[in-house]
């Protein structure tokens, strides 16, 4: 690739670009022919507006030609402006409603004629090129080349089309990128976003992603509430309450006493477990002590399910990004060994640039579902108040996976 990129005239790398553009005309074709009818519905209530009958209609003519600009947008790759207003009057008065009937008037004509421009190219370039295949089997009338300005009586003049063909061919290689470019100019420069969008997505983004923060620190929260009310508190509880009973026996029967003893050590050693536990959740000592990849091998380790680990991550990212990786991985083992039915899964860890993509597979029976009540909203929400991406397939019959991808932060 970085060859290709270092030789852009490279005939491999010209012809990859003609058909890409070749492919982008063709899907703007599609956009143009849905102007024309949007255009023409514009029209027609335009003139029913001056005949004082098609104010009715304006509504829903504009909800056309935003309908029809917003699969423009999708097509160009922008993000386009909030929708119209109902009102006429105020909707016409909007830069942007504005710039949509212009951009409509050009896709509609402009861009439908490059679109049929470059299909016609490429039309005449298949006809010609394979000239000399066919023509000997058609009646003599028809053939001749696409532009039909002679008849072809022999192979010297059905390999002379072909030549034509072939040089029609590179006239379209070299103009096809042009036509891409021509025929898209109207969308990115009339149905781009307006100044301060992007910065008004952004802002919207951190507000979703700081409440999301806020969330998973308030799950987290009542988590390790929960751990330490219903495990640790409960034994410490025991533990009391053996103490206390083991003072009374003591005088009247010391062998009960030491008896009791017993019982409330083990209940103190099991209180004490339980809180290590806890610590270790809200940061596991392998992360510090020794890495990533180390602390999935020993989550791997510990899953009822046969889980391969495959780790290549160079570096450190920060701490919190590696504790939420840590917790992706483990909630979503948890998940596979409770709920999947699966016999194998694989966990592979990359650092791709500045994030790191984390990927669990299993081979169970899919059907994973956010709203089941498995903890995977509880991923995304704590993966998003990383600025993270969060991706779920899991179709009937499975497999599963899980993609979540972080900002190294480092």
């Amino acid at each position: 690739m970085a060859t290709q990129d270092a030789r852009p005239w490279h005939p491999v790398v010209r012809a990859r670009a003609a058909l890409d553009a070749l492919e982008r005309l063709v899907a703007g074709m599609g956009t143009a022919v849905l102007a024309v009818a949007a255009s023409l519905w514009a029209l027609g209530t335009a003139v029913l507006c001056l005949a004082g009958v098609g104010i009715l209609l304006v509504p829903a003519a504009l909800r056309l030609v935003r309908a029809v600009a917003d699969r423009e947008r999708a097509r160009l790759a922008v993000v386009g402006p909030a929708p119209a207003p109902r009102e006429p009057r105020l909707a016409l008065a909007q830069a942007a409603v504005r710039r949509e009937l212009g951009w409509l008037v050009c896709h509609s004509t402009f861009g439908l004629v490059l679109s049929l421009t470059a299909l016609t190219l490429a039309v005449d370039v298949m006809h010609d090129a394979s000239f000399p295949v066919w023509w000997w089997f058609v009646s003599p009338g028809d053939a001749t080349p696409a532009q039909g300005f002679f008849t072809a009586k022999d192979w010297g003049d059905a390999f002379g089309v072909c030549l034509f063909g072939v040089a029609t061919l590179v006239v379209s290689v070299l103009i096809m990128p042009l036509l891409a470019r021509g025929q898209a100019w109207p969308g990115r420069r009339l149905l781009a976003p307006a100044r301060g969008t992007d910065l008004v997505l952004r802002v919207a983004e951190l507000t979703a992603t700081r409440a999301a923060a806020l969330d998973a620190h308030a799950v987290e929260l009542r988590r390790i509430e929960r751990s330490l009310h219903d495990g640790t508190q409960n034994r410490l509880v025991a533990v009391n309450v053996l103490l206390g009973a083991a003072k009374r026996a003591l005088a009247r029967d010391p062998a009960a006493a030491a008896e009791i003893l017993d019982r409330a050590q083990d209940a103190g050693e099991q209180a004490l477990a339980e809180l290590r536990g806890v610590v270790r959740s809200i940061l596991p000592p392998v992360l510090t002590e020794r890495s990533l990849p180390d602390a999935l091998t020993a989550l791997a380790a510990d899953c009822p399910v046969t889980c391969r680990i495959d780790a290549e991550l160079p570096g450190r990212p920060v701490v919190s990004v590696q504790v939420t990786a840590y917790f992706v991985v483990a909630e979503a083992l948890t998940n596979v060994a409770k709920h999947s039915g699966a016999r194998t899964a694989t966990v592979r860890l990359r650092r791709e640039r500045d994030r790191v993509h984390v990927e669990v597979t299993d081979d169970g029976r899919g059907g994973a579902a956010e709203d089941a009540g498995s903890g995977l909203t509880g991923i995304r929400r704590r993966v998003e108040a990383h600025d993270g991406t969060f991706a779920l397939a899991s179709p009937a019959g499975g497999p599963t996976t899980l993609r979540v991808s972080l900002p190294c932060g480092s």
